[in-house]
Order: structure tokens, then C-alpha cells, then sequence
């Protein structure tokens, strides 16, 4: 075993960890008070749900032996049976274990990632269904198809260092299919739904950059110079994705905004994890400034195509995937960029899109149609962190009247505050 190593993925297994959290703050500071629990709780849960299941199966079906035609692993691995502490990785001197919770991580913040695009109308029992049918389903087989060496698409040497497809174009996917039978929010062409705390919203992107070192540099598995390389790569995509989405921004809409710096950073980092192994420092550059204004171009398709991905997963995760997946096989060093691998990458993240959406979109209708995915109209319009968690986010009594002696929930009078902060600025 070698102990730097080893410790060097278990550092970045807990980085990827704090991802989740991380994100749980970006999407929550994204909406309206009277869903901020409901959001963080979405992201927060899934390290329970996803958790429990690698261990069961989730790994075994990830990354256990092919049972055929590279599409999914058997139950070898079930309940982690047969892994101990001793078991070493055959490519390198890991314990299988570190390997086993680097790769949960990922697992985990997979089905997080699509909570964004339900945010203020999803019922909680619901959402926790459907990330239970989407990891097993979807995420844990194509996992499989993209990192095990038997994998369908390993073999046809598509690149995915540390994610773009089987995350992050994955997610995108099941996320615009998920709105698509969720519905729109009630009010969303009447009503300006904005953010509720632009200061969570910066905290959770910097924990989202700050996590993601463990997340692309971590999947070298070993201390070494790939992963200094994709260390490198990935601060100067988002720093250049960041820069990009803020000038696109300033020249489309007329303003610098703090959403649009986090999202640019968010997109940056989303383009780079696919790819930063493979390219230079010069090729991360490209990619973040190419995310950055197609991931900012493509925020703006929802209102004219008419669906209701509420907090951009489709533009940021689903856009950006696609955009660091396919210039890899245009930038990638090594004499691998050329039409050949081009076509590769095209094939991997087309194949990703259509079984992910279909059996995301169908996954959604079955939650649909047994327990009710949407919240009802009353709950939805009351608040949903009341409705589910029986909780507000902020207790407003303490400052002037309280809500309770003015008949106002905490979320009405945080909705109301916000109007007026709205009326001073104008």
C-alpha cells in the first residue's frame, strides 16, 4: 500500500464530500425564502440515500464484474462482500475501501445535481423515491459504461477523467426530464422569483470550487503529476468560465451579477472535469472561456422553449458537460485530438443524453403517478419548507413586528421584505 497515495484520495474523498453541502447552499441561497429548506434539504438527504445503496449494491453494479455486453456490474461486490481493509486496488497501491468512498462521492452529488431544476414544487417523499429508482437505474450503470474496464464505452476509449458524462451531462439530462413532468412553478411568468441570499449562493460556489480539487485532481487516484495537471486545469477554467459568463452577461444584460459570477465559475468547472487530464493549461483556457458563454447563452433557452428548469441545471451541468467533453477530442495532448476521438466523444455523451432522459423521464412518471411527484398548488404556494419540514429558514419575530401578530408566515414576510427592498431600489 502506499500510504501519500492513499491518503491523498481519502483527503479528496471528503473534499468531494463537502460538495454536496456546498451545493446545497448554492441551490438554497438560489430560491425563494420559503423554499430554502426544502432545497438544502433536497442535496442533503442524498448522502443518506445514495450512501446506504452503494454499500448494498451500488458498487457492486458500478464497479463490480461485467456481467455482459460492457452495460452493467453483477452482485459480486454486494453489501461491500469480500472488500476489506487489506484489499489493494489492481492499478495501484490504494485499499479498495478509499476507492469504494472516493466513487460514492460522486455518486452522491449526481442525483443533488438535478434537485436545482425541481426547486419550490417537488414533495420531499417524492424527490427521496426518485433519487433511490435514478442512482440504481441510471447513475450506477453508467458509471459502469464510462470507468469500469469493461465498460462499453471505456473500451471504445472515450475521455472522462473525472465525470463530464457520467455526472454531469447525466444529471443535466435527468433534470430537464424530470421538469418536464413536474411542470412549471405556479406564477413564474406573473411573479419575479429571486434569489433569497446572494451570500449563500457565493458560499456554496466557493465550496463547490473548493471541493472540487478532490474531485477532478483526486480521480488520478495518486499524488502524482496528472494531478497536479488537472489541479492546474481546473482553477483556470473557472477562473476563465467565471470571467467569460460575467462578460457575456455585461454585454447581453447590461450588468456584473453575483448569480452570474457563480454560475460562470460553476459552468467552468463542470467543462474542465472531463477533459483537464488531456489538455494543457492553454486548452483549460479555451474550454472555460467556451463555457462560460455557451453555458450563459444557453440560460436564456428555457423561457423561449418553455420549460421550468428553475436554477440552470440544464445550462450549467447538462451544457457544459457537453462543451468540456467534446473539445477534449479537439484539445487533447498526446496526439489523441482528430475527428476519430471527436466522433468517440460524441457517441459517449449522445448515448448518456438518450438513456438518461428516457429513463429519467419514465422514473419521473412512475414517482408521478404512484405518491405524486408535485406538491399541491396550496403548498406550493404557502411554502413547501413548511408544508414538508414544518420549519422555516429564517424566524423574522425578532425584528419589529413579529409575522405571527401581523397573520404572515416567515416565508410571506421574507417575500414581502424582499418587495420592499425592490421598491427602494427603484
Amino acid at each position: 500500500m502506499n500510504g501519500a497515495d492513499t491518503a491523498f484520495v481519502l483527503i479528496s474523498a471528503a473534499l468531494v464530500m463537502l460538495m454536496t453541502p456546498g451545493l446545497a447552499f448554492f441551490y438554497g441561497g438560489m430560491v425563494r425564502v420559503k423554499s430554502a429548506l426544502s432545497m438544502l434539504m433536497m442535496s442533503f438527504v442524498c448522502l443518506g440515500v445514495v450512501s446506504v445503496l452503494w454499500m448494498l449494491y451500488g458498487y457492486s453494479l458500478a464497479f463490480g464484474d461485467d456481467i455482459g455486453a460492457g452495460l452493467v456490474g453483477g452482485l459480486r461486490y454486494a453489501g461491500l462482500a469480500g472488500i476489506s481493509g487489506d484489499s489493494l486496488t489492481a492499478e495501484g497501491g490504494i485499499p479498495v475501501l478509499a476507492f469504494v468512498l472516493f466513487q460514492l462521492m460522486f455518486a452522491v452529488i449526481a442525483p443533488a445535481l438535478i434537485s436545482g431544476a425541481l426547486a419550490d414544487r417537488a414533495k420531499f417523499s417524492a424527490w427521496i423515491l426518485f433519487v433511490a429508482l435514478w442512482t440504481t437505474v441510471v447513475y450506477f450503470p453508467v458509471a459502469h459504461w464510462v470507468w469500469h474496464p469493461e465498460g462499453w464505452l471505456f473500451k471504445l476509449e472515450v475521455i472522462d477523467f473525472a465525470g463530464g458524462t457520467a455526472v454531469h451531462i447525466n444529471a443535466g439530462m435527468g433534470a430537464l426530464a424530470a421538469a418536464l413532468v413536474v411542470g412549471r412553478r405556479i406564477g413564474l411568468t406573473q411573479e419575479q422569483m429571486r434569489p433569497h441570499s446572494l451570500p449563500l449562493v457565493i458560499l456554496g460556489a466557493g465550496l463547490l470550487w473548493f471541493g472540487w480539487f478532490g474531485f477532478n485532481a483526486g480521480s488520478a487516484l495518486a499524488a502524482n503529476g496528472t494531478a497536479s495537471t488537472m489541479a492546474v486545469n481546473t482553477q483556470v477554467a473557472a477562473a476563465a468560465a467565471m470571467l467569460a459568463w460575467l462578460g457575456y452577461e455585461r454585454v447581453q444584460r447590461g450588468s456584473f451579477t453575483t448569480v452570474g459570477a457563480a454560475s460562470g465559475a460553476v459552468a467552468g468547472l463542470v467543462a474542465i472535469t472531463p477533459s483537464g487530464a488531456h489538455v494543457t493549461a492553454g486548452g483549460a483556457l479555451v474550454i472555460g472561456l467556451a463555457a462560460g458563454v455557451i453555458c450563459c447563452a444557453a440560460s436564456g433557452l428555457k423561457d423561449r422553449l418553455g420549460y421550468d428548469d428553475s436554477l440552470d441545471v440544464v445550462s450549467v451541468h447538462l451544457v457544459g458537460g457537453l462543451v468540456g467533453t467534446l473539445l477534449v477530442g479537439v484539445l487533447a495532448t498526446g496526439g489523441r485530438a482528430g475527428l476519430a476521438q471527436l466522433g468517440r466523444q460524441a457517441v459517449g455523451a449522445t448515448s448518456v443524453m438518450v438513456y438518461s432522459f428516457v429513463l429519467s423521464w419514465l422514473i419521473a412518471k412512475l414517482v408521478d403517478r404512484t405518491i405524486g411527484f408535485r406538491a399541491t398548488e396550496d403548498e406550493e404556494i404557502t411554502g413547501i419548507d413548511l408544508a414538508y419540514h414544518s420549519e422555516v429558514a429564517y424566524d423574522y419575530s425578532t425584528i419589529g413586528t413579529s409575522a405571527s401578530a401581523a397573520g404572515l408566515t416567515a416565508a410571506e414576510l421574507g417575500d414581502r421584505d424582499l418587495s420592499r427592498l425592490d421598491a427602494s431600489r427603484d
